[in-house]
């Protein structure tokens, strides 16, 4: 019966003493909220940045293939002006009229093809420069946040 009396005591008390260990005060929870906080805005942070230098890296080649689709718009255009120069001499020329109706067709698709380049490189630079307001508030918001550590 003593024995018994005893073990239960030693379990009672081990009870109390688990169940008053686990009591945390608020302050260690708010910390532990601002640092959760500090590590999603972190992550947030980095994934942008991986996302800028990627936009980035990709940059100079839409620039490249801006100027090279709006000089074969150009070009077309020009080819188009002699055809149709050739054609207004003689409009009778059957000849001519079909030249000039293939050039001015594609000339028409070169320069779709430059405006769409050149919408996707203003694209680019609208998401790069959005891209940069996002990143830069991020910083601003992660600097304001406690610096806590909690080591």
């Amino acid at each position: 019966m003593k024995i018994r009396n005893v073990v239960g005591t030693l379990v009672l008390a081990i009870m109390t003493c688990s169940l008053s260990a686990q009591v945390v005060s608020k302050d260690s929870i708010n910390l532990l909220k601002d640092q959760k906080e500090a590590l999603e805005l972190s992550k947030k942070l980095n994934d942008r940045k991986l996302e800028l230098a990627k936009l980035e890296n990709e940059l100079q080649s839409k620039t490249d293939e801006a100027a090279k689709s709006a000089e074969a718009a150009q070009k077309s255009a020009d080819a188009n002006r002699e055809a149709a120069d050739k054609l207004g001499n003689d409009p009778q020329d059957k000849r001519a009229a079909r030249r000039a109706s293939k050039s001015a067709g594609s000339a028409n698709k070169d320069a779709k093809r430059a405006r769409r380049a050149a919408d996707q490189l203003d694209r680019l630079t609208k998401d790069i420069e959005e891209l940069k307001r996002d990143i830069s508030k991020d910083e601003e918001k992660l600097s304001s946040l406690p610096a806590g550590t909690g080591r």
